[in-house]
This record gives C-alpha cells, sequence and structure tokens, in this order.
C-alpha cells in the first residue's frame, strides 16, 4: 500500500508538472487509472484468492481424510467379515460332511457384500473429491469474475463523462438493433 502511495505523492514532483490539478485527457490518464487499477486489483486480489484456495483445499484434505476414515472402517469390516469366514469354512466343513450347501452359499454372499461395500465407499470418496474440486473451480471462477467486472465497472464510470456515455448507450442501442434486424 505504500508503494502506491508513494507513486501518487511523486506524481507530484515531476518538474514538468509545475502544479497539481485535474487532467481531464481521458487518452492520457487511461493508461495511469488502468495500472492503478490493476495494481490494485493484483496486491488485494491475490491474498484473497490464495486464501480461497487454501481453504478449499483443507476441505478437500479433510473429505479425503473422512474417506480414509471410513475406508479404514471398511478395512475392519472386512477383517471381521474374513474372520467369519474362516469360522463359517470351518463349521461349513463339518455340514460338508452332513451335505448341507447353504453355508457355501452365506459365504459367497458375505464376501460379495462387503466388496460391493468396499465398492460404494471407493465410489463416494471418488465422487466426493470430483465435486468439491468441481465447486472450488466454480467458485474461484465466480470470485474472479466478480472482481473483473468490478474493476471494469468502477474503470468505465470513472473514465465516461455523460455526453461520452449516452454516445455508448445509443450505439449499443443501434448496434442490438441492427442485430434484431439481421435475425429477423
Amino acid at each position: 500500500m505504500k508503494n502506491v502511495a508513494d507513486s501518487f505523492v511523486s506524481l507530484g514532483h515531476w518538474p514538468s508538472a509545475g502544479s497539481f490539478g485535474f487532467n481531464t485527457d481521458i487518452l492520457a490518464t487511461n493508461p495511469i487509472n488502468l495500472s492503478v487499477v490493476l495494481g490494485v486489483l493484483i496486491f488485494f486480489g491475490k491474498g484473497v484468492l490464495s486464501d480461497l484456495l487454501d481453504n478449499r483445499k483443507q476441505r478437500i484434505l479433510n473429505t479425503i481424510r473422512n474417506s480414509e476414515e471410513l475406508r479404514g472402517g471398511a478395512i475392519e469390516q472386512l477383517e471381521k467379515a474374513r474372520a467369519r469366514l474362516r469360522k463359517v469354512e470351518m463349521e461349513a466343513e463339518q455340514f460338508r460332511v452332513n451335505g448341507y450347501s447353504e453355508i457355501e452359499q452365506e459365504k459367497l454372499n458375505l464376501i460379495n457384500s462387503t466388496y460391493k461395500t468396499l465398492e460404494q465407499l471407493e465410489n463416494y470418496k471418488n465422487e466426493s473429491i470430483r465435486f468439491e474440486q468441481q465447486r472450488a473451480i466454480n467458485q474461484v471462477r465466480q470470485r474472479v469474475f466478480q472482481q473483473a467486472l468490478q474493476g471494469a465497472i468502477g474503470t468505465l464510470n470513472s473514465c465516461l463523462n455523460n455526453e461520452l456515455h449516452l454516445r455508448t448507450i445509443s450505439a449499443n442501442i443501434g448496434m442490438f438493433g441492427a442485430m434484431k434486424e439481421i435475425t429477423d
């Protein structure tokens, strides 16, 4: 901020300036105004944008961490299922002698349901990550667009006088009328 203030103070010390006043020549002041607006946008926007990205990154990391915890729980369930499977296999060996085939079916169902659960959890984790990434990208795009639009409107409002404003509006109305005639 000190550099911006120093640049304005140094404008008053130019030897050719003579005295301080307002320059009403739009073509001469436009590059100065644009450079000031761009400088302010870069100076202030960089911190906001990096904070937004850091917050979004933290949320994504938290989502990943939560997904990993869910995955850990699923792995625990898988281990319990495997323990139950070993128990079922021992019982199946005992019942196989007696001819019971229902135990084999239960084993297969248990394995299939566990793998389906793991697949669903993995899909949920991947979908959550994609969703959060897309949401972060969209928010950053929207913020950058809003800041650029506000800067452009501010630049236009500070540069246009009433007469130039009216001529621009009239020219745009004429262009829209011509476009409407072409599309009709």
